[in-house]
């Protein structure tokens, strides 16, 4: 059964099952004791922290092992912000970080403190220039992810840590999605990683703090680490991590091409085969292994479970897939459609054979569901002119609101407007994407007595 959703965990890879094995019989005993089993860990757990500091970029002594990337972003960005206390409380962020950096963002917030999201543009990059304008007198971090998670897009990350550094301000980069490819460039002073992206057994993070970067660990102290991570380490996990950090980081230059290729075939043939898609994210700038793209007219949850019928494991950014009915907030700050939403993130090794068939399946697959909501299948004729209309969808979620616009836009003049009643959070993002898909305008959003009242004009 093809596994493809390796952004949100990777197959641990061979190399990590044998050091971990290997690390249970000579790996259990505590590192901070002088016997001899205890300076055998200490030897396996600094050889470790060599190997992560290589493939990061940094020195070992500024890189400590924590318990996940969650908790090494949140250890992170909270000591940041407590060590640069007397600069000020404000943190900069872009609108696409992962959720632990929002919530983070969301936490300083109800402390007193402050916070910036940076917007992106459709493709879901940052602007520099924009990135910049955030920084503040009393900025005392920034955090900007090395690629993003649901779309793939690489950010800037460069030319913002120069931005950054010549504003005085520290930057952490979340860096969970891009280690396994490769070190990230520029003068970042903070990065945060997590060993289960990359084929390393989960429960393990890392966070790399540069020297002269001011940090300040919060919560109860402890010896171990720095003091940046309290608590026992899990040596064998954090010896398996190192080791497939090694292994897949000389694999990468090879699968880097062989599956940037086959991303590059699932982006055309998506396009060309599906019809009424829009595939998301930077079509270059973006990693070799990652892409995603929308439905129109397609419950998430229903095309997620059809596929894995069909032996696809893939996931999603859909708010037809989650339980708070929240879209995306990266899709959302992209602007981009959220229904029907497909995230494919191919492991290293995955065969052609298995990209050809989901690409034979796909197709089939996106129409029968679409036959089930009563979707359209091409475009509606053109009646003679009529009222303008009001479609009410209360109460219906994501995709039926933009199916039922679909439905009678044809029905009114050109010129006239269709206005399209909803309560599902979905419909403020989706109905804009269908617009801007259609060549429609998309009038604005006007309040109602449920929900909203979405006003779409017909151009054409």
């Amino acid at each position: 059964m093809p596994y493809f959703d390796t952004a949100s965990a990777a197959p641990l890879h061979p190399v990590a099952l044998q050091a971990l094995l290997a690390a249970l019989d000579e790996g259990w005993a505590d590192p901070a004791r002088l016997y001899r089993e205890g300076r055998r860990a200490r030897l396996l757990l600094d050889a470790a922290r060599e190997a992560a500091a290589e493939a990061v970029g940094c020195r070992p002594d500024e890189l400590v092992f924590t318990s996940s990337g969650t908790t090494a972003v949140h250890a992170g960005i909270a000591g940041a912000l407590s060590g640069r206390r007397r600069v000020g409380r404000h943190l900069a962020l872009s609108a696409v970080e992962h959720s632990s950096v929002l919530h983070s963002a969301a936490a300083h917030e109800a402390a007193g403190g402050s916070f910036t999201e940076v917007p992106v543009e459709r493709s879901g990059a940052v602007d520099p220039a924009a990135y910049a304008g955030a920084l503040r007198a009393d900025t005392a971090l920034a955090c900007l992810q090395s690629a993003n998670h649901e779309v793939g897009t690489e950010q800037p990350v460069a030319e913002v840590a120069a931005l950054c550094a010549e504003a005085g301000v520290p930057l952490l980069v979340d860096a969970a999605q891009s280690l396994g490819w490769g070190p990230v460039a520029g003068r970042w002073s903070l990065l945060t990683a997590s060993a289960h992206k990359w084929g390393g057994p989960a429960g393990v993070g890392l966070l790399a703090v540069r020297k002269g970067v001011r940090f300040a660990p919060q919560g109860p102290a402890g010896e171990r680490e720095s003091g940046r991570a309290p608590g026992f380490e899990n040596l064998p996990a954090i010896v398996a991590a190192a080791a497939s950090l090694r292994a897949v980081r000389d694999e990468a230059a090879a699968e880097a091409v062989r599956l940037r290729a086959l991303v590059g075939r699932i982006r055309s043939v998506v396009a060309e085969r599906v019809g009424d898609v829009e595939v998301v994210g930077d079509p270059e700038r973006r990693l070799p292994h990652l892409v995603t793209f929308s439905c129109l007219y397609v419950d998430g949850e229903t095309l997620l479970h059809e596929l894995d019928r069909h032996g696809f494991s893939v996931s999603s950014g859909s708010s037809c897939t989650s339980s708070t009915l929240e879209p995306s907030h990266v899709l959302k700050a992209m602007g981009v459609l959220s229904e029907g939403n497909v995230r494919v993130s191919l492991p290293m090794g995955t065969a052609e054979a298995d990209v050809d068939r989901f690409l034979d399946v796909l197709p089939g697959v996106v129409a029968e569901v679409r036959e089930r909501l009563g979707a359209p299948v091409s475009a509606p004729p053109s009646p003679a002119p009529a009222a303008s209309l009001v479609v009410d969808a209360l109460g219906r979620r994501c995709p039926i609101p933009v199916i039922e616009l679909a439905k009678v836009i044809g029905e009114v003049p050109v010129g006239a407007t269709v206005t399209v009643l909803a309560d599902d959070e979905a419909a403020r993002l989706d109905i804009p994407a269908w617009c801007e898909m259609r060549e429609q305008e998309y009038v604005g959003e006007e309040p109602a007595d449920r929900g909203s009242a979405y006003v779409v004009r017909r151009l054409s």
